[in-house]
């Protein structure tokens, strides 16, 4: 059940942009402002509304961190602030002074993006805030832009219907025509995920356009051939231009907004709708999922925002809380810590931890000590609460299984390794599914992308008596 909990109607004229942080919501509009609101009430943040920009804005982004927000306008510029304060940092001229359309932060935040209006596409270094690398769409304005998790490559949209993909250098590796009226919007899943038949990794993308059409396509490196994007399939339920597109932290959801002034929120891995909303009054030009809680904003020429929040409970919610968990505690990654600090209404301390990159094991091993005199958190009542709720994932986690080491999962498979083998890249995988790697064609590493030197497969069986070692002692 998706319930509509807030709407927040600040802006004098269209909503074009809205983006999350882990603890806030950004917005931007035609009225030449960007806004910023807590996620905790969804109150204005004292320093907001964020003025300098001298015509509309078209888009804005935080950075990984959320200490920084980069906004892009029709003056031709993108504006970076601090979001602690609302300082304005620097103001980044398009070298073509078109009006810049999209702005887009690397995952860690080595680069920023601006793409304009005349097809020109910049790379700033997000430290220095000087230009590193431009380049040019062939035709169009560039409109769309979503990074890759790994921020090895990025990739656009422009109105003239191509997605051209980008490396960190600014080498165009691909481009193919898609959209035929022109794309709008795209996004890639911060989840890879797999083909099902050989077990390879894929990064997913979603892009809508002017034809009235949402398609999903997986991006990989091929062998020997550099970048291929493969078409997965068509989402239908929208009757006219779908202008937003963006999935959700786990990837199972997709939500997409549209001329036809309603949202639409799809099951990925199906295509099956899951929900239709409609209370906007005008086009729905942009949407956003909040990264570790179940949040969902809208926004739309209404000059509104809706937010929107998930039931735990409803299947394909996109948000699992650590009960319902296949991973173990110790496994949690920093940003599974956030996500559960936010499910236990410990938002409070979402900065603290993320600056101190709390993963799962750290998290287990906290302390009165160490929340006192190294993450400086001063009220004893916030302190009790994080142990009273450590101690209840502690119990938890010696009431499950060990996990499985990660050295003993086979790279390829991601399961325990029966038959260790090691290839010409120095990892080890499973016999049966290297061998059905190479077999079908695949001459390069799975971990590194690089050639193999040698097609040899030579048994690990100091690996290979490890697990047996280890499965002994699972048994006792």
């Amino acid at each position: 059940m998706a319930t509509l909990i807030h709407t927040l109607a600040d802006h004098t004229d269209d909503v074009n942009y809205c983006a999350f942080s882990s603890s806030c919501l950004a917005t931007c509009s035609l009225d030449k402002t960007i806004r910023l609101y807590s996620l905790k009430d969804f109150t204005e943040l004292p320093y907001s509304p964020l003025k300098g920009h001298t015509y509309a804005v078209h888009c804005c982004c935080f950075s990984p961190s959320g200490h920084v927000l980069a906004s892009c306008s029709t003056d031709g510029t993108t504006m970076v602030w601090d979001t602690r304060d609302g300082r304005r940092l620097a103001v980044l001229e398009q070298p073509s002074g078109s009006p810049v359309r999209v702005c887009r932060f690397s995952p860690e935040s080595t680069y920023l993006v601006s793409g304009a209006a005349d097809g020109s596409v910049v790379l700033w270094n997000a430290q220095s805030l000087k230009l590193y690398r431009s380049g040019n769409v062939k035709d169009g304005s560039l409109v769309a832009c979503a990074f890759s998790p790994d921020g090895n490559f990025f990739v656009t949209g422009s109105s003239c219907g191509d997605l051209t993909i980008w490396d960190d250098k600014m080498r165009c590796l691909y481009n193919e025509k898609t959209h035929d009226l022109g794309v709008t919007c795209c996004d890639i899943s911060s989840q890879p995920v797999s083909d099902g038949e050989h077990g390879s990794r894929y990064f997913q993308m979603a892009s809508c356009g002017q034809d009235n059409q949402i398609k999903l396509w997986l991006i990989l490196f091929a062998d020997f051939l550099g970048i291929e994007l493969k078409y997965k399939c068509t989402l239908s339920g929208h009757s006219a231009p779908v202008l937003a597109c963006a999935f959700s932290y786990d990837g199972q959801m997709l939500v997409s907004g549209s001329v036809d002034k309603c949202v639409i929120i799809y099951e990925t891995s199906t295509g099956n709708i899951l929900h239709t909303l409609s209370q906007h009054t005008r086009y729905v030009t942009t949407c956003a999922f909040a990264p570790y809680i179940p949040l969902l904003a809208t926004g739309s020429m209404d000059k509104t925002v809706n937010i929107w929040q998930f039931d735990h409970k409803q299947p394909c919610s996109g948000y699992i809380t650590e009960n319902e968990s296949k991973v173990a505690v110790e496994n949690w990654s920093e940003e599974d810590v956030l996500a559960w600090l936010h499910a236990q209404g410990l938002t409070d301390l979402v900065g603290i931890f993320k600056m101190h990159n709390i993963d799962g094991k750290e998290l287990l091993n906290l302390t009165k000590e160490s929340l006192t005199n190294e993450l400086k958190i001063a009220s004893l009542g916030l302190r009790s609460k994080v142990l009273r709720k450590i101690e209840e994932l502690r119990m938890k986690t010696e009431s499950v299984s060990v996990a499985i080491p990660d050295e003993f999962l086979c790279p390829i498979t991601r399961e325990l390794m029966k038959e260790p083998v090691i290839a010409a890249d120095g990892y080890s995988y499973e016999k049966d599914a290297m061998e059905n790697w190479i077999n079908n064609k695949r001459r390069s590493s799975p971990m590194t992308n690089l050639p193999l030197r040698s097609l040899l497969l030579t048994p690990n069986r100091t690996l290979k008596m490890a697990i047996s070692r280890w499965l002994e002692t699972q048994q006792k």
